[in-house]
């Protein structure tokens, strides 16, 4: 005789029954943790999820970072980089799998912002930014400066100072842009884009003052770095202070330590320059007077022979040569070149104006129009006259239809088979009829038949 048990029997659960226990126990149990490994197997999908596993000697754990945290993050994660990763252990039931759910993640030897800036510094090197031939040389002397900077930093201020200490009569155009904290590259990067297009300056100085690697991370962003390289207008970055080195200097056509350094370096002093020019007019009075003293010596010792049968003879051409000396240096004063460049330049526009394409380009503009409207006209007539010819052939269609014979009162009868049923011949009593209406069908049965009424 056997005993029953007095153990309760084991409870059977379901593959996911017992997958989502799990998944409650390692949720309760791993909901904050650091985790360190090397990166590997990393792919980002097409919604911006970033998928990857932590991998060391001994184990691989698979990964998933979000796009809303992903899109946040300083660097470019990538196979190989040893990092720490913080974030929540789950499991997913479709795959009785568990994944690190990062909501953080830190490189190891480096900070986020240096490796960043490394790896942003790496990719734009290998696309030329900072090539030196695609460099584009300052103006001697701008008329209309654009500063895209904040407008309470030193940094404007610093800027305004020294360029108006050197040159007064320089125009300065302010755009104003935030150089610090989240979404201020991207109002840099729209600030440059608009003084390029829109400022019509000469020189555009971007920067602001000196600060910490987070505080001039912005100018380290990608966004900033194309923005200037995509500038027509020569660019100037003027950012930190002079050990401060950033991305937006190596792409900008040229770096200033300092904001009061850009200032320098984009306007000359006005009294060096008025020094200068009176220097050189004093050399060439100089120069002129010495010629002029040549010359006279030169018809004073003609005059003083003993014996000048023809005095014309000989001051004649003297007077000539004096004349075209004279001649020629007004030919090369400022002034003249001037005259001389600006009767170039309108020659220059006469010939490109009677060489431009803009009369025949308007009677080619002209004869398309009017062809266009020919043809639109010819177009309409073709069309109308199709519609006409369609709805005759459709009318004359609906007149030969069965149909609109059976709505005239007519039918059409068949047999058993479904055939039309032309003569009484070959029909048999109790032979099963169809008769179709232009409204239905009527089924029947023959009782009798008979000939045609003489």
């Amino acid at each position: 005789m056997t005993l029953p048990s007095a153990e309760p029997s084991p409870r059977v659960r379901t593959v996911t029954e017992l997958t989502l226990e799990l998944q409650g126990v390692v949720a309760d149990r791993f909901d904050d943790v650091l985790v360190r490994g090397e990166i590997t197997n990393l792919r980002r999908v097409t919604s911006g999820h970033v998928y990857f596993s932590l991998k060391d000697a001994g184990a691989i754990l698979p990964a998933v970072m979000w796009r809303s945290l992903a899109t946040r993050l300083k660097f470019r994660p990538e196979d190989g980089l040893e990092v720490v990763c913080r974030g929540n252990l789950d499991v997913y039931p479709p795959h009785g799998k568990y994944q690190l759910i990062t909501q953080a993640i830190e490189p190891l030897g480096q900070g986020a912002l240096q490796l960043a800036f490394e790896q942003l510094k790496k990719r734009l090197a290998a696309e030329g930014l900072f090539d030196p031939a695609r460099k584009i040389p300052l103006p001697f002397l701008p008329r209309r400066i654009a500063l895209v900077t904040s407008k309470s930093g030193a940094a404007v201020r610093d800027l305004v100072t020294v360029i108006h200490r050197r040159f007064a009569n320089v125009e300065l155009l302010l755009i104003a842009v935030k150089v610090q904290g989240p979404g201020s590259a991207l109002e840099i990067a729209r600030g440059l884009a608009f003084a390029d297009a829109h400022a019509r300056a000469d020189v555009i100085v971007v920067g602001r003052g000196g600060g910490s690697i987070e505080d001039l991370s912005p100018f380290n962003e990608e966004p900033v770095a194309r923005a200037i390289a995509a500038c027509l207008t020569p660019v100037v970055s003027a950012v930190g202070h002079e050990i401060d080195v950033t991305i937006a200097d190596m792409v900008a056509d040229v770096r200033a330590a300092t904001p009061s350094q850009a200032g320098e370096l984009v306007v000359p002093v006005l009294d060096d320059l008025l020094a200068d020019l009176s220097r050189r007019g004093d050399r060439l009075a100089h120069l002129v007077r010495m010629r002029l003293d040549r010359a006279w010596q030169q018809l004073e010792a003609v005059a003083g022979r003993p014996v000048m049968e023809r005095p014309e003879a000989v001051l004649g051409p003297l007077r000539e040569r004096l004349a075209r000396i004279g001649a020629g240096l007004e030919a090369h004063s400022p002034r003249a070149k001037a005259s001389l460049r600006r009767r170039h330049v309108a020659e220059l526009a006469a010939r490109l104006s009677a060489a431009s394409p803009a009369p025949a380009l308007a009677a080619r503009i002209a004869r398309v129009d009017e062809l266009a409207s020919r043809a639109a006209v010819a177009v309409r007539r073709r069309l109308a006259a199709g519609t006409a010819e369609y709805a005759r052939r459709l009318a004359a269609i609906e007149a030969l239809s069965p149909l609109r014979v059976l709505e005239r009162g007519f039918s059409l009868v068949r047999d058993g088979s479904g055939r039309l049923v032309r003569s009484i011949a070959g029909i048999r009593m109790e032979d099963p009829l169809a008769i179709e209406m232009a409204d239905g069908t009527i089924s029947a049965r023959v009782e009798s038949t008979r000939g045609p009424t003489p």
